[in-house]
């Protein structure tokens, strides 16, 4: 990932609802046999937008300064409703659905060009100590940008792909 694609904002205060904190273009690696963006590319693109929002509920801190106070993944749900091919632009709108002491639950909607959706993804964080290796509680200044983002992002509908699983039958 290239820093400018996950630290492009600073914390201002000013929390939109969505956010919009990534935008790209489809890469000639991420393109398949298909002629398409190859599905665990829009996993990848999703990540530069963890990035991104652990960046920016951090900011100005940058990852070296940060000492060791991180996230991990432990959870994904991804899925496909259009396509992106090689050179097409993107943006990825973030919406916090639910957080608490030491976890968080984002969710991604990857947008082609006219704004349709080509993917989503949900996925849970959890706030980990790379020194110990260990789970731990966000620090104060995530934790208050946490509730703020969580006020925004209230008025916001639960999507509908949110807390599913895979199932065969119809949802």
């Amino acid at each position: 990932m290239l820093e400018t694609e996950t630290f492009l904002h600073a914390w201002t205060g000013r929390v939109d609802a969505p956010l919009r904190l990534v935008e790209n273009v489809v890469r000639p690696e991420w393109v398949d046999e298909y002629g398409h963006m190859n599905m665990a590319h829009y996993l990848t693109a999703c990540d530069q937008a963890n990035w991104a929002f652990f960046n920016w509920i951090n900011d100005p801190l940058r990852m070296e300064a940060r000492d060791g106070h991180e996230y991990v993944v432990v959870e994904n749900h991804v899925t496909y409703s259009g396509e992106l091919a090689e050179g097409d632009a993107f943006t990825i709108e973030t919406q916090l659905l639910d957080w608490d002491a030491k976890r968080y639950i984002l969710f991604h909607r990857v947008l082609d060009a006219s704004g349709q959706v080509a993917a989503t993804n949900e996925a849970k964080m959890l706030g980990f100590n790379l020194r110990t290796r260990r789970p731990e509680a966000w620090g104060a200044i995530p934790a208050e940008r946490l509730a703020r983002i969580a006020e925004a992002h209230g008025t916001l509908a639960t999507p509908g792909q949110a807390g599913q699983g895979i199932v065969l039958g119809r949802r």
